[in-house]
């Protein structure tokens, strides 16, 4: 009687077999590597471009915010609590980093200090507003940045940032003024501007943008003091 045929895979067959799976299965962890690789500096990315955008947004609120605020101090030619030179801008805003437009207003103080590599970053300075007492930081000649622990860098490795002032002209009736590097008014500007610059652009992501926001009073030092009207 014949004898059966037996089957079943030769010991080269089977080490084939083990290298094929194994480069199988190389290949994939690659490229699961490569695409978690990916999807991580994309949303590192977006990230980035994110507080590249709140920054923004944190300004602009912050500014458009600044309140028509009276001090204390005397012989200064402004009574408002708004002072600002090209590399500094103190304030009161109704817009704080913490609380939003929800809390108490707040002494805003920006300056421009020296980062890294003959850089500059953008400071923001916050401290509570609790009435005239406390702007005793506005008198006096000159332009002192107190700072305070709540503090947050708002941008960093700057080739410049710079403050300027629009100063609106009364005898065009509003319709035009100038630009100034330092406020120095009475009254208060009707708008600021916040000019920055990267050190070292970068294609892939969102450059640092500057910001243009309107003061939103039009309150004159020469203006009535408000008083209710007789009933």
């Amino acid at each position: 009687m014949p004898e059966r045929g037996e089957r079943g895979f030769t010991l080269m067959e089977l080490m084939i077999s083990i290298t094929l799976v194994a480069a199988i299965a190389t290949g994939m962890l690659m490229a699961m590597r490569g695409g978690l690789l990916s999807l991580n500096r994309i949303q590192t990315r977006l990230e980035e471009n994110r507080q590249a955008l709140g920054i923004q947004r944190i300004l602009t609120l912050q500014l458009e915010g600044a309140m028509p605020v009276k001090t204390n101090c005397s012989g200064q030619n402004s009574p408002f609590a708004f002072r600002g030179t090209g590399a500094a801008l103190q304030m009161v805003s109704t817009f704080s980093i913490s609380e939003g437009t929800r809390g108490y207003p707040h002494i805003v103080e920006y300056q421009v200090v020296p980062d890294a590599g003959g850089t500059v970053k953008l400071m923001v300075y916050e401290r509570l507003y609790t009435g005239p007492a406390s702007t005793a930081v506005f008198c006096g000649d000159g332009l002192t940045i107190q700072g305070s622990p709540q503090f947050l860098m708002a941008a960093g490795r700057l080739a410049y940032c710079r403050f300027s002032y629009h100063q609106i002209d009364p005898d065009s009736r509003f319709r035009s003024g100038v630009w100034v590097p330092a406020w120095g008014s009475p009254d208060l500007p009707s708008a600021v501007r916040i000019e920055m610059a990267p050190a070292a652009p970068d294609a892939t992501r969102l450059p640092v943008l500057s910001v243009t926001a309107m003061l939103p009073t039009n309150r004159s030092i020469e203006d009535p003091p408000y008083e209710d009207a007789p009933p």
